[in-house]
Formats: C-alpha cells, sequence, structure tokens
C-alpha cells in the first residue's frame, strides 16, 4: 500500500513509523488484528498506529474507537459468508 513508504512522500513530507508496514501484515496475512488505526503525529510529521482491536471486538467497537471531530485512517478485516455459504474476508480502508 503506498501509505506504507517507510520515508517521507517528497510532496506531503509526511512519512510512517517504522512498525506500519509489520502491523498491516499482522491484520493481513496473520489475521492477528480486527482493525487498525492510524492518526498523523504532526510533530514527527509521520503516520502512526494509534489502536489495534482484538480480533474479537466488533464494528461498534472500532466505530467507538474513532474520535468524534479529529481525522484518523483505519483498516478494518470484514467476515462474512457467501451466498455458497464460503467464509471470507476483505480488509476496507477508511478515511475518517
Amino acid at each position: 500500500m503506498a501509505f506504507m513508504r517507510s520515508r517521507s512522500n517528497a510532496s506531503s513530507g509526511m512519512g510512517v513509523a517504522p512498525n506500519i508496514r509489520e502491523t498491516f501484515v499482522e491484520l493481513q496475512m496473520k489475521k492477528a488484528f480486527r482493525y487498525v488505526i492510524f492518526k498523523i503525529e504532526e510533530k514527527q510529521k509521520q503516520v502512526v498506529v494509534e489502536k489495534t482491536g482484538a480480533t474479537t471486538e466488533s464494528y461498534d467497537d472500532f466505530l467507538a474507537s474513532l474520535p468524534e471531530n479529529d481525522c484518523r485512517y483505519a483498516l478494518y478485516d470484514f467476515d462474512f459468508v457467501t451466498g455458497e455459504n464460503v467464509q471470507k474476508s476483505k480488509i476496507f480502508f477508511i478515511a475518517w
């Protein structure tokens, strides 16, 4: 994902914290989290992991973790069953 580059973006000067990539891999490949919430640390000029949600947490728990009046970025791993009764999951990127 483009936002996971470890060095700062030349046009914005914004970088990402070193643990972002491994947190994403843990969500995507290991299914270690239900969601990951990211925020921009203005002083550090980088995107950091603010919170991870346990796999037992619900979408309502995820929504309750988002601030009411501040922006965040998030990944949410949504589990569902298809019409053919096959368990699937999709990861959604959310700009809040």
